[in-house]
């Protein structure tokens, strides 16, 4: 287990579906006094997953809100999931919410009531919307020959990878790449930006001007 970092008054709520390998990134980045923050919950859109057990190892508070039950007729109820999403984390009342491979597009009433943050394992706008997640993602770079791709962290909103953008950091595509390797790298690039987004954010470096982020000081 990761050695508690000292606690901060900046409180962040993760989301995941998967692996959590993002969660215990930021986390390891909280315990070396990288970023100014203390994961206070971990909620998780599926029970069966690695990241649950990470977190319980961690000894983070975790919570399970599954789609099933929001779900008729194969038409998954989205606002109807969000409001429960806020039940489940309003107690926690985070600073931030860091979605951590969260397979749910967020809608109303959650995303006007937490500020809420995602990164997307391409160079946005470019390869990003509905579907384009994972692999998805690194198989369209690779298919359209372009030859930089990268990792962006930004704000969500109510519309798939359109919100204003805080970090990104280029990764060349090499010519004998795959959807893996590329993969490998651009999730190396996620592991440095996204910690630096969080940190930037808890000590108030960073605002939003319409469409765009204003971040003073520091750079990711």
């Amino acid at each position: 287990m990761t050695p508690p970092a000292a606690a901060s008054s900046f409180k962040i709520t993760v989301l995941l579906s998967g692996s959590g390998t993002t969660m215990v990134n930021l986390q390891q980045h909280i315990a070396k006094g990288l970023v100014p923050a203390q994961i206070v919950q971990v909620v998780s859109s599926r029970r069966d997953v690695a990241g649950v057990i990470r977190a319980q190892e961690l000894g983070l508070p975790v919570h399970i809100l599954g789609r099933k039950k929001f779900t008729q007729n194969k038409i998954f109820d989205a606002r109807a999931y969000a409001a429960a999403l806020v039940e489940t984390v309003a107690p926690y009342q985070p600073d931030l919410v860091v979605m951590a491979g969260f397979m749910t597009q967020l809608a109303e009433p959650f995303l006007s009531r937490f500020q809420t943050i995602n990164v997307h394992p391409a160079l946005l706008p470019s390869f990003g919307g509905k579907g384009y997640y994972g692999h998805h993602v690194h198989e369209a770079v690779l298919a359209a020959g372009v030859k930089i791709s990268g990792a962006t962290v930004h704000f969500a909103n109510s519309q798939y990878d359109r919100g204003p953008i805080i970090c990104q950091e280029a990764v060349p595509v090499e010519e004998d790449d795959t959807p893996d390797t590329l993969a490998q790298r651009i999730q190396a690039a996620e592991r440095r930006i996204y910690p630096k987004a969080v940190a930037m954010i808890a000590k108030g470096l960073v605002t939003v001007d319409g469409n765009r982020t204003v971040i003073r000081e520091e750079r990711c």
